[in-house]
């Protein structure tokens, strides 16, 4: 049976997995009410957790070293308590050669080589170049989709994967190549990138080691 993660575990992990945001878009990430996630912000604010800091007319929530300690004590703790750890381990060795090519697609999304230019940049000119790597995109989503069930089985928090990167594709299959890799937003890269995090987070790895 699938685990639910405490409200104060996924509000502090909220603001790991957006790096800097308020209070609506970390209670937006678990789908919390605002007035509930802001108490907490509040919370870890005052227990050192977490930091409130402005730039360019924006605010936003970030982790200190403290909360990031807390968060990896707090992720420690539930995959020990819902005995989860063989699965998710599983899930993302499975997950790592994928996310290989999904590097590259990014790249060739954002790269065409020519013959004098081996970083060209890829103006979109060359259907038959894009349509291969949406291609690509879309056999990487079929298998985001097994993934996303196994560990969503083992907590709930790390469901919703595979939706919100096939909402994005479907955005660039409609004409909007942005969606394969734009900033700010739930492109096919956002919402791979942030799933990679949750899962070395969960497992208490380092990014860039694994």
């Amino acid at each position: 049976m699938t685990s639910l993660s405490a409200t104060e575990l996924l509000v502090l992990h909220a603001v790991r997995l957006k790096g800097f945001a308020d209070d609506v878009a970390i209670a937006a990430r678990f789908g919390l009410e605002v007035d509930l996630a802001a108490e907490f912000l509040l919370d870890s604010q005052a227990f050192g957790w977490v930091a409130w800091s402005e730039f360019a007319g924006s605010g936003g929530w970030s982790l200190t070293e403290a909360g990031r300690a807390e968060n990896a004590r707090q992720l420690a703790a539930e995959l020990d308590q819902v005995g989860g750890r063989l699965a998710i381990q599983q899930a993302y060795a499975e997950f790592l050669p994928l996310n290989g090519r999904l590097q590259e697609a990014c790249t060739q999304w954002q790269l065409r080589p020519t013959e004098d230019d081996a970083l060209a940049f890829n103006d979109h000119t060359d259907a038959d170049w894009d349509r291969r790597v949406v291609e690509e995109l879309e056999s990487l989503g079929q298998s985001l989709r097994g993934i996303s069930h196994r560990v969503s089985a083992v907590l709930e928090r790390l469901g919703g994967y595979d939706a919100r990167f096939a909402a994005a594709l479907r955005r660039v299959r409609e004409g909007d190549g942005s969606w394969v890799d734009r900033t700010g937003a739930d492109s096919c890269h956002t919402v791979w990138f942030e799933l990679h995090e949750d899962l070395i987070a969960t497992l208490g790895l380092t990014r860039g080691t694994h």
